[in-house]
């Protein structure tokens, strides 16, 4: 279970999935300095950013999680399967929510009348690696059923 490349990948994913939780997702410096977090206190009482920021708290543990869960489903490689493209799906869901986040405070700044610099943060960058990793580990999955399925004809 442990010898196959892709739970590899898909640990990382994880642990990246996880990390992001506790890092912030982006920056901004107006009078103060705001963050932007999974795990963080809401930065503005606006709705729209209250649904984004919500949506992030979920996205992050969601990917952890069908990560973890397909290192344990190695004998049903279409599960398997299934679980990295979710896993895939949540990712961009993070991410979009992350930035939708991120736009609703700019928004917020904009409307006040201040300039406000902003700037991705750690949270943001170690998400980037994880589709990268997810394809990997997707395509392990198939070199590992093109080998079941030769040695089924032998």
């Amino acid at each position: 279970m442990l010898a196959r490349t892709q739970n590899l990948y898909l640990l990382i994913v994880a642990l990246l999935a996880i990390g992001s939780i506790f890092l912030p997702f982006w920056s901004f410096s107006a009078d103060q300095l705001l963050l932007i977090s999974d795990s963080g206190p809401a930065v503005i009482t606006d709705s729209a950013y209250s649904l984004a920021s919500s949506a992030g708290r979920i996205f992050s543990p969601l990917t952890a999680l069908a990560s973890i869960s397909a290192i344990f489903l190695f004998k049903q490689r279409e599960l398997q399967s299934k679980l990295i493209m979710l896993a895939m799906l949540l990712f961009l869901g993070d991410l979009f929510a992350g930035l939708t986040a991120a736009h609703f405070v700019n928004e917020h700044f904009k409307s006040l009348g201040s300039i406000a610099t902003h700037h991705p943060e750690w949270g943001f960058v170690i998400l980037l690696p994880e589709p990268v990793l997810l394809l990997l580990a997707l395509k392990g999955v198939k070199t590992d059923e093109k080998i079941a399925n030769a040695y089924k004809r032998l």
